[in-house]
């Protein structure tokens, strides 16, 4: 709708993951150092956690694309119960087609192709995406297959991906034996501010823009509302860029973004973290302006009253 009026080459604030617009900011490139380390040092067990949003999916995408050629990888992402036991995920994310008729067999013919895999010099690596939604007892199934890594040898690297929840289920008591396998962590946090700015600026580059579109007032209003979130930002971003493209301009200001602001919060879904919403009354419309102008100051230094 927008790309062609902004100069792009496709979308830049997509909610799908894509490696492609994966934005390095420090953390992130020490969550993927980390991830690369952890497969470098045959570690067993590697875990990966962050808040909803933050670049998980993402960051594994990206590391999938470097080692495709090296490793024999499966990726499992549905982790509820109900869509089958451990091992029935396990041979659906490597493609092994089977008709076993219980637990027994799949580990079994599991352990054959994780014996092939290691004839042909191929680690076998197992990414679990949304490991938080694992009950305690797939987990320990989980630890109790990687037994399958006997005389010092790794045949088998586990990576598990998760919200903060996950580690609070690894600290449980009776997931003990499992946390002391777990050689490599790291936790992602949200963007702080000047990443905000860098990480906008860098999707809208990917895209294939030339010229600046969210000036510093607007990134300082997305940080404000989204606190960092990558996905929230992609969100608040991509409306943006649709109300600027309905209203004829090519910059976007801090008052694009409270417009798109008070449109998802009128809509009744809550997304974003900012109270400002505009009352019928002047001098209350004035005075949770202020408010806002203030709370922006004190958490980026950016006054937006200053900048259009």
């Amino acid at each position: 709708m927008y790309t062609k009026y902004f100069g792009l080459n496709k979308k830049p604030f997509s909610l799908i993951p894509d490696p492609e617009f994966l934005f390095l900011s420090p953390q992130h490139r020490k969550a993927l150092s980390t991830l690369q380390y952890g497969l470098m040092s045959h570690a067993g067990f590697t875990v990966i956690t962050g808040e909803i949003g933050s670049g998980k999916t993402t960051l594994i995408r990206s590391m999938l694309g470097k080692i495709k050629d090296q490793c024999t990888v499966g990726v499992i992402t549905n982790t509820h119960s109900a869509f089958g036991d451990l091992l029935t995920w396990v041979l659906g994310a490597f493609n092994i087609t089977h008709d076993t008729k219980n637990k027994a067999e799949r580990y079994e013919l599991f352990v054959r192709f994780i014996n092939e895999q290691n004839k042909k010099k191929r680690r076998v690596v197992l990414i679990v995406d949304e490991a938080q939604n694992m009950e305690l007892e797939t987990l320990e199934e989980l630890r109790l297959l990687s037994n399958i890594n006997v005389h010092h040898e790794i045949m088998l690297q586990l990576i598990l991906v998760g919200q903060p929840e996950l580690v609070d289920k690894l600290n449980d008591p009776q997931l003990v034996q499992f946390a002391q396998r777990i050689s490599i962590e790291y936790h992602l946090t949200p963007l702080n501010f000047e990443e905000t700015e860098q990480y906008i600026e860098h999707r809208l580059a990917t895209a294939g823009c030339t010229k600046k579109v969210f000036n510093r007032s607007a990134c300082a209003a997305i940080f404000y509302y989204t606190a960092g979130v990558p996905r929230l930002i992609n969100n608040i971003c991509d409306l943006a860029m649709v109300f600027a493209f309905a209203n004829d301009a090519t910059e976007i200001g801090w008052k694009t973004i409270i417009e798109v602001i008070n449109e998802r919060k009128t809509g009744g879904i809550k997304r974003f973290r900012g109270k400002y919403c505009p009352e019928p009354d002047l001098m209350q419309k004035v005075a949770e302006a202020e408010k806002l102008r203030r709370a922006i100051l004190e958490k980026t230094g950016v006054d937006i009253s200053k900048i259009h």
